[in-house]
Formats: structure tokens, sequence, C-alpha cells
């Protein structure tokens, strides 16, 4: 457990960008990565995705698009067994 994380609210700036100073993974990269993996766990359902992260209908619709697409592309390059 982090030993700065001692309350509840929301985290600031200076934290979060001491604590990510060093990834290779930018915030808005895991926030887009975090969405489109929802996409692809509960289906590309855009109204979902809306409700889970507070976006836009259009952003949603987006995200359910390229899960759509990723899914079908998945389906098609498997293995027949």
């Amino acid at each position: 457990m982090n030993p700065d994380a001692v309350e509840l609210g929301p985290t600031g700036k200076l934290w979060t960008t001491r604590d990510t100073r060093n990834l290779t993974a930018i915030l808005e990269r895991l926030r887009v990565d975090r969405q489109l993996e929802e996409a692809l766990i509960h289906g590309p359902d855009p109204l979902h995705l809306s409700l889970v992260f507070g976006i836009d209908e259009k952003t949603a619709i987006r995200y359910a698009d390229s899960a759509r697409a990723l899914l079908e592309q998945s389906a098609e390059t498997r293995p027949l067994s």
C-alpha cells in the first residue's frame, strides 16, 4: 500500500505525475486501453461504455466499433477445431 494513500479524495496532479514519471505508458493511453478492454470483455455496447466511463455517445460508439472490429478479426483468424 502506498504510504501517501491515507485519504479517500481524488488524486492531485502532483501525485499522479510523481508516481507515473518513469512509466512508459502515459495516463491517456492507459485510459484508452481500459475503455477498449471493457468493450472487449463486456461486449461492444456503447450504452454500457457511456454509463461506466461517463463518456459521450459518439466516443462510446467509436470504442464499440473498434472492439467489434477486433472481435471479428479475432474470430476470423481463430483456427478451426
